[in-house]
């Protein structure tokens, strides 16, 4: 059997993984707060533990392994959102328009990640249906002295927890002089946090020993891996903006409900996403939804090569270039293999991968086996990265025999153009294609066009090329 290694946060080193029942692998995700469009950070995790998902059935068998990634339907900044929508004209009370923007948003979250070529998990749960079990765990934790309740609130206590700080490495005292944490007279502790919180009138909310209320985030993902997983289980993965507070919340007030060996085994976390080298920002205006993207005219299958691309425990930057870069490869592969039967994926492939996902290694040995021409194995593997299925292939022939017509001409009058230093037809052609809703990406290995998914192909009609 391959022998997977993976980093494991908890420990700080890399590790290899030993599942806790190798017939029933557990993973768990902490999945998006609906209230809007996921943005490209938010995919990062979702195609990071895709793939992890994906060689863990390769390994273990695909009826052995499950998966879960939560929806968080039940937050302030959805509240805000049905709030706005209130205040604009929308018909329906408060918690009717919390349901309408929950329910639009998770089917926007599962288009998007779909059309990047991800697998729906296992288990979807949304947190407002697992009210009841925040509530048994928040009184448990009442009850052994790990919490207590005030004005309404109930809070855990960190001071009763004595590994608290262990998952991020930090001290109390650490994370009181560096974190911003809600200054509240009911508070023991400054660092203390919420497991449940009172509701007004109008607010979601629902029945508990402290009134009329509703959870607090961390609480959220306890109580659904437990429902779903049990007390233990092998992997808890997300963004490392998670690890702390969120991670160590979670590990923190699990733990003080069983013990110190509960919830996770294993804790990942992937690094952060740059755009073209800065931090993604709406002030910077490099702040872009998945949907977006896609709208732009980049195929799902090209974001997900790109974000492959970079290790997932190091920053990884989306730029232009590298988009381009990736359809033009994907596009001379998808050619090559189109007539290949069914492969496996090759022994020293598997093995790069389970040496803690390192894809940019894997794609380099694609590369390796495209340069040998097997494409066979190179389909079988590709497969295995959520890459080259039939059903991402259609970026490819959006178009058909239109586009090569005119990637066929472009490519001719861009090869005179550098002779004779004349772009301007180039720049005609460039403009009549971008018009009809088409790309044109142009690099030292030739011309692609790509077909966005509003392109309208009859604007070329008539046109002369």
């Amino acid at each position: 059997m391959t022998e997977i290694k993976l980093y494991n946060t908890k420990t700080r080193k890399k590790e290899v993984f030993t599942p806790l029942d190798k017939k029933d692998v557990r993973m768990y995700v902490c999945g998006p707060t609906v209230y809007d469009r996921a943005h490209i950070g938010n995919a990062r995790p979702v195609i990071v533990f895709d793939v992890l998902y994906r060689l863990l059935r390769e390994v273990y068998g695909e009826g052995h392994v499950q998966y879960a990634r939560n929806f968080t339907d039940v937050d302030d900044k959805i509240n805000a959102t049905a709030a706005a929508r209130k205040e604009a004209g929308a018909a329906g009370t408060l918690e009717e328009l919390v349901q309408e923007r929950t329910d639009e948003t998770i089917a926007w979250y599962l288009e998007d990640m779909g059309a990047l070529g991800n697998l729906e998990p296992d288990h979807a749960p949304r947190a407002t249906e697992y009210i009841q079990e925040m509530v048994d765990m928040s009184a448990m934790l009442i009850e052994r002295g790990h919490a207590y309740e005030a004005e309404g609130h109930v809070l855990f206590d960190v001071t009763s927890y004595e590994n608290y700080g262990s998952l991020s490495g930090r001290s109390v005292d650490d994370m009181i002089a560096g974190a911003r944490v809600e200054v509240a007279p009911y508070k023991r502790n400054p660092m203390d946090f919420v497991l449940w919180k009172p509701s007004d009138a109008e607010q979601p909310g629902w029945d508990s020993p402290w009134g009329r209320g509703r959870p607090g985030w961390h609480i959220e993902c306890s109580a659904m891996a437990e429902k779903l997983f049990g007390k233990r289980f092998d992997i808890h993965g997300g963004g490392l903006d998670l690890a702390f507070p969120h991670h160590e919340n979670e590990k923190a007030q699990s733990c003080a409900c069983g013990s110190e060996e509960d919830f996770a085994q294993v804790w990942m976390h992937n690094e952060m996403l740059q755009v073209e080298g800065k931090k993604m920002s709406k002030s910077l205006g490099n702040f872009f939804s998945v949907r977006e993207l896609i709208d732009q005219g980049y195929p799902g299958e090209v974001i997900r090569f790109v974000f492959l691309g970079t290790h997932y425990r190091k920053p990884m930057d989306w730029t232009e270039k590298k988009a381009k870069e990736a359809a033009r490869t994907l596009s001379k592969w998808r050619d090559a293999i189109d007539a290949q039967g069914d492969g496996k994926p090759s022994a020293e492939f598997l093995e790069v991968l389970s040496d803690d996902l390192n894809t940019p290694g894997a794609i380099s040995l694609l590369h390796d086996l495209a340069a040998k021409k097997d494409w066979a194995t190179l389909k079988a593997s590709a497969l295995l990265l959520g890459l080259l299925s039939p059903n991402m292939g259609d970026w490819i022939n959006r178009g058909g025999v239109v586009l090569d017509q005119w990637q066929k001409k472009l490519t001719e009058v861009r090869s005179l153009a550098m002779e004779t230093k004349d772009f301007s037809e180039v720049d005609r052609l460039k403009a009549l294609l971008s018009n009809a809703g088409v790309s044109v990406q142009m690099g030292k290995e030739g011309i692609l066009l790509v077909a966005g998914p509003e392109v309208d192909l009859s604007k070329l009609n008539g046109v002369s090329e």
